[in-house]
């Protein structure tokens, strides 16, 4: 998905949300608003919007001198996350289609996003939450079932710290044993590192990889050989989020998309409306993408 001039406000209004966590001081604001509105004059709108925002916050953690900015924040959904599972475990165990409410759960998690709502509260994730086994799925969970039961490797990009807990419910459902998670290589906004997933015991449940690099998406250029070797191979891949939408949606494979349309231009790409709930397996590549060649991102 290419970047869109509407893009460019919430990158602008994102690097201003992440500079007042990290401080008081309204010349560092500035400087990083200058700084980004400088990188937007001459980004390039065929890159998605995550290649802009991987440069945005490299930009602030070196100016601020810090590596993981959003660290507690982190931690904070995490443990908060975590306190739900014993609600949804006893949801799935109930359901007369324990994959679909994993999914629907998965899926709720997705409203864990501090790059589009920094000040998300925990009343709105339950909300979320508690929302997911009744608001209409978009797209065919019969077909997602399908998909899943033929893969003996399914590759599970996951987005958000917070998120990966109801990941996991998802993941118990489609079986640990053939599947592998992939986080982030290296902090960015709220986005799940290792570190998360060893907080959360994912790492205990399942195989969990990085995919070495800080983009808030999956940028496959700007990712480890290894990286891109399991992601070649295997049978499926279930793409959590917008960050992960706007990177593969012109990516050729047997992917589906799970996250939450939170973004106008996301809805408009997708044609669903806005906050619906998506399961959709990826399509031809859009005509106004048709000519994007991937590119290399340096590090």
């Amino acid at each position: 998905m290419k970047t869109y001039l509407d893009c460019v406000p919430c990158l602008v209004r994102q690097a201003l949300d992440s500079s007042r966590m990290l401080t008081d001081d309204e010349t560092v604001w500035e400087q990083v608003v200058r700084e980004t509105l400088r990188r937007a004059a001459t980004m390039d709108f065929a890159l998605p919007p995550p290649a802009m925002a991987q440069q945005i916050h490299r930009m602030i953690r070196t100016l601020v001198d810090d590596r993981d900015h959003y660290r507690s924040r982190k931690e904070e959904f995490n443990a908060f996350a975590m306190k739900l599972v014993p609600q949804a475990r006893a949801w799935i165990k109930r359901s007369d289609d324990p994959l679909e409410t994993a999914l629907r759960l998965a899926i709720a998690g997705n409203v864990i996003d501090l790059g589009v709502k920094s000040r998300l509260d925990e009343e709105e994730i339950q909300g979320s939450v508690q929302r997911a086994l009744s608001d209409r799925l978009d797209g065919d969970a019969g077909q997602f079932a399908e998909a899943v039961a033929a893969a003996a490797d399914v590759l599970y990009l996951a987005d958000n710290a917070g998120e990966i807990v109801f990941d996991r419910l998802l993941i118990e459902q489609i079986g640990p044993g053939r599947t592998t998670v992939v986080v982030r290589g290296a902090p960015t906004i709220n986005d799940a590192t290792m570190a998360d997933a060893e907080m959360t015991g994912l790492t205990g449940a399942v195989e969990v990889i990085d995919n070495g690099s800080d983009a808030p998406g999956t940028i496959l250029e700007d990712c480890s050989p290894e990286f891109r070797d399991r992601f070649e191979r295997a049978d499926l891949v279930l793409s959590k989020g917008q960050g992960n939408y706007e990177t593969l949606s012109g990516v050729a494979g047997n992917i589906f998309f799970l996250l939450q349309a939170k973004c106008p231009l996301i809805a408009r790409h997708l044609d669903c409306p806005v906050g619906a709930m998506v399961v959709r397996r990826a399509a031809a590549v859009p005509a106004e993408e048709a000519s994007q060649v991937p590119r290399a991102l340096g590090k």
